[in-house]
C-alpha cells in the first residue's frame, strides 16, 4: 500500500451555518490522505496509472467554491468527488479546517474529517474489491434483471461482489 497527500491546501470561501459567515468568508485548510497501490505507475512512469494530486487539488477547489453551511458538507462532498474520479482508492482521509472560527473567543481552527476504507471482500468468493458504498456500488452499476437484483439482496444482503460473481450471475 502506498500513500499520496495533499496537505495545508489554503482557501477562502464562504461556508458557514450563519449568514454572516456566508458574507464576510473565511480561510479554510484542506488535507486530503490516499492510499493506493501505484506500482505499475511507478515502473512505467505513467501519470494516468496513478493519482494524480493535481486533479484531486481541482476537486477541492471547486468544492470550495461552492457554499455550503457545514464543514461536514464540504468534506463529504470533497471525498465523493475524489472517490468518483479515481478508481483505486483503498483509503481516503478528508480533513477541512475553518481557520479562527467566529466563536466569541480565541480558536486556532475547527475542522471536521471524513475516512473510508473501501476495500473489502466479495461475499460470495472472498476476492478482494473495491466498493464505495454509494451509486456506484454493484447494484446500481450493473445489468441484471431486477428479479436477479432481487434475488442477490435477498441473500447477500448489503454485502459486495465482486465484478466475476456479478458476471456469473449475469450469464
Amino acid at each position: 500500500m502506498a500513500m499520496i497527500a495533499l496537505e495545508g491546501m489554503h482557501f477562502y470561501a464562504y461556508h458557514g451555518f450563519y449568514e454572516e459567515e456566508q458574507a464576510i468568508g473565511n480561510d479554510y485548510v484542506v488535507d486530503v490522505y490516499i492510499e493506493t497501490v501505484f506500482t505499475r505507475a511507478a515502473v512505467d512512469d505513467d501519470l494516468y496509472q496513478t493519482i494524480n494530486y493535481e486533479t484531486v487539488y481541482l476537486i477541492c477547489e471547486a468544492v470550495m467554491r461552492k457554499k455550503s453551511k457545514l464543514l461536514e458538507a464540504v468534506a463529504n462532498l470533497i471525498a465523493l468527488d475524489i472517490k468518483h474520479q479515481f478508481r483505486n482508492i483503498k483509503e481516503l482521509k478528508v480533513r477541512v479546517k475553518k481557520l479562527n472560527p467566529p466563536l466569541g473567543g480565541r480558536v486556532d481552527a475547527a475542522f471536521v474529517e471524513v475516512n473510508g476504507e473501501y476495500t473489502k471482500k466479495c461475499a460470495r468468493c472472498d476476492k478482494p474489491l473495491l466498493c464505495y458504498g454509494d451509486k456506484t456500488c454493484w447494484c446500481m452499476e450493473t445489468k441484471l434483471f431486477q428479479k436477479t437484483l432481487e434475488q442477490l439482496k435477498g441473500t447477500y444482503g448489503d454485502r459486495c461482489l465482486c465484478q466475476d460473481c456479478l458476471e456469473f450471475y449475469a450469464n
